[in-house]
């Protein structure tokens, strides 16, 4: 049976015998077949081809007579890939160590003398119930993946902005994006996208603060052929590229005035008109903008049009800085962390204990950029297993321990809410008691355990 190219599967055959590596390597024709003579060779070929199948001789050298080399071999197999089907193959008298591979993980095992055709029953047998698990394993996933899985958060706030996006992304409603730079803004504009009725067209951004005035118009609206020097061609902007769709307006607040009235004219008409051009193409366009600047005090100051305003902010949404996110830098580090030491083959295997507690005592002003761009940094400089608050290179820490203690943390919610009770009614004991529903005795009851007078 001839097979494409693209259909061959992997299969790993863990074998010290050069005659069988022989006779195994042509026995199985229907499969791309690597051939590993140890331990070391058998984890190599297993992190570049990923096979679903490999059959494991458990007498491996520099101890083949002995099974210790296969069993570790096993138990490394089963740590780095634990969906592989592994064929352990073993001595004719030796059901005892079978069995035990069985109850350590492996699939089947198989008894020497080998012959091809029936060990290829079972392998076969384990090649197709690895594709079956694989396409059910992908159709769980596309059923519970959801557009907000890139928001990683479990902070009240986030939770908060979550719950807001999925409401506002159904609507027609144009969206305003407000925050600080780095708190994740096109992540949250992409979700609105991916839970809209637009989702299966096209998603288009671009940053209106990074492209120059003079080009920007072309960028936004296309050009004609010939309506400039070297204009060659008819060209598509943004907006027409993104017909049907979303378009996502990044940091709009940079946009010059004389294009925010090319814009509210859009937004009102639907229509746009090519640079050079005079025919009205008609677009339906869903807009989603996003700014880290005051757009209320630049309309104050002439530097933004207040009708563009609030045509683009049907619906505002602030999104809080990382250091207002309580417990959401160490879970996003964490995310971070495992992404990058995948991507870069590190050993590292997280953070030490000082290290989580920089991570969330630090302020990010640089948000959650700031972050990824840190645990970038330390995952690629880590000289040991666990990424040190030194490596993370954070400066003004502020001292303490993580509260992770329910009573340190009961003890400090409640003195902050009394201070800030007394503050709102200038220390008025009586006043204060009434807000915070308590007696006044007891109330100075607490105020003498905090030592506030």
């Amino acid at each position: 049976m001839t097979v494409s190219k693209e259909t061959v599967r992997p299969l790993l055959i863990v074998e010290d015998d050069p005659g069988l590596q022989k006779q195994l390597k042509w026995a199985f024709e229907d499969y791309d077949v690597q051939i590993a003579g140890s331990r070391e060779e058998a984890i190599t070929l297993l992190r570049r081809f990923s096979p679903d199948v490999v059959t494991l001789d458990l007498g491996l050298p520099p101890d083949a007579a002995n099974v210790s080399e296969g069993f570790a071999t096993l138990e490394e197999i089963r740590q780095l890939a634990p969906e592989t089907k592994v064929i352990v193959v073993t001595g004719n008298d030796d059901r005892e160590n079978a069995l035990r591979a069985i109850e350590h993980g492996a699939y089947d095992f198989y008894q020497k003398p080998i012959d091809p055709d029936v060990l290829k029953v079972i392998i076969d047998r384990a090649s197709h119930l690895s594709e079956l698990e694989s396409e059910y394993r992908a159709l769980i996933d596309k059923k519970t993946r959801s557009p907000l899985d890139g928001v990683i958060a479990s902070s009240p706030e986030m939770l908060k902005i979550c719950r807001l996006i999925e409401k506002v992304a159904p609507t027609s409603a144009t969206t305003m994006l407000l925050g600080e730079s780095g708190t994740g803004k096109e992540v949250l504009a992409r979700a609105i996208h991916e839970l809209s009725s637009r989702a299966g067209e096209r998603f288009v951004a671009i940053n209106c603060a990074a492209i120059p005035d003079n080009l920007l118009e072309s960028e936004l609206f296309g050009y004609e052929k010939g309506a400039f020097t070297g204009a060659a061609k008819k060209t598509l902007g943004k907006v027409e590229t993104a017909n049907g769709g979303t378009l996502f307006l990044d940091e709009i607040g940079d946009l010059p005035m004389a294009l925010q009235a090319k814009l509210l004219r859009f937004l009102q008409e639907r229509v746009i008109e090519r640079i050079g051009g005079r025919e009205e193409i008609p677009v339906d366009v869903r807009v989603v903008s996003a700014t880290h600047q005051n757009l209320t005090d630049m309309i104050n100051e002439g530097g933004f049009r207040e009708d563009l305003f609030y045509r683009i902010s049907e619906i505002s949404i602030d999104i809080p800085p990382l250091r207002e996110r309580t417990g959401d830098a160490v879970l996003l580090a964490k995310a971070f962390l495992v992404n990058y030491v995948h991507d870069n083959g590190s050993k590292v295997k997280g953070f030490s204990k000082e290290a989580l507690i920089a991570i969330d005592q630090y302020k990010w002003p640089g948000n959650v950029r700031e972050l990824e761009n840190k645990v970038k940094r330390s995952v690629i400089m880590a000289e040991s297993a666990y990424v040190t608050a030194e490596e993370l290179q954070l400066d003004e820490v502020a001292d303490g321990e993580l509260p992770l203690n329910l009573r340190v943390v009961r003890d400090k919610a409640e003195e902050q809410a009394i201070l800030r009770a007394l503050s709102h009614v200038d220390g008025n004991v009586s006043k204060a008691s009434e807000l915070l529903g308590v007696s006044r005795p007891t109330l100075y009851d607490l105020m003498g355990k905090y030592h506030l007078k």
